[in-house]
């Protein structure tokens, strides 16, 4: 693992965050498809905060519009269910798009919160880069180093996310069915790379921007 790369990517994410690369997107109208996208920005985003698991904080006047974004970049696509975590950030991520599906199922699994940051919740992203820089990009950025009393991506991937993906497209290609999932950020880069084929390193550096959205043909 490239520590150097992780670095850039933390730090560029400290900067400029949810300004990543367009998504990808499949050419495909068949099913089944998935549609995939990170929350919008919340205030713990904004303020640069440790959120994870620990916290649920709502939506920016900004997040709110770029929840809107996706909603209209994707109300004209057959959505079958949504998914989400029970998180209020992810529900209201959904929330314009939804009331344009109004009959369509929405599932809420506990297994796809954001991971634990531990002693870390609640903490200032810049203070603790100052503080502690090398452990910190390794508690954001590496694969199975967890902050103090929290969980690694490793943990969040083999515990509780890689099985979602595997029943998701199980579920997926019986039912024939589209599904939209409004995610986390760790937990949407974790999707991304098994639907995508990443490496881990390659997971761990990009950004999902807000407003923007990924597709993926299942068949």
């Amino acid at each position: 693992m490239d520590i150097n790369k992780l670095k850039e990517a933390a730090l560029a994410s400290l900067e400029n965050p949810g300004q990543g690369k367009e998504m990808p997107k499949t050419s495909s109208t068949k099913k089944p498809i998935l549609y995939l996208f990170r929350h919008t920005q919340t205030f713990d985003n904004l303020n640069r905060v440790f959120t994870g698991s620990g916290r649920n904080p709502k939506l920016t006047p900004e997040g709110e519009k770029q929840a809107v974004t996706i909603a209209e970049k994707l109300k004209t696509k057959q959505l079958d269910l949504f998914i989400s975590p029970p998180l209020l950030r992810c529900e209201k991520t959904l929330a314009p798009l939804r009331a344009y599906f109004p009959n369509t199922p929405y599932l809420q699994k506990k297994e796809l919160v954001e991971r634990d940051y531990g002693d870390l919740t609640g903490k200032n992203k810049l203070e603790i880069m100052k503080l502690n820089p090398e452990k910190a990009v390794l508690w954001r950025r590496s694969y199975d180093v967890a902050p103090p009393n929290g969980e690694s991506i490793k943990d969040v991937w083999e515990g509780r996310i890689q099985e979602f993906c595997l029943w998701l497209e199980q579920k997926m290609q019986q039912e024939k069915i589209n599904v939209c999932y409004s995610g986390t950020n760790n937990t949407v880069r974790l999707i991304r790379m098994h639907f995508e084929g990443l490496s881990i390193e390659e997971m761990l550096t990009i950004e999902n921007p807000y407003g923007d959205y990924a597709s993926y043909y299942l068949g």
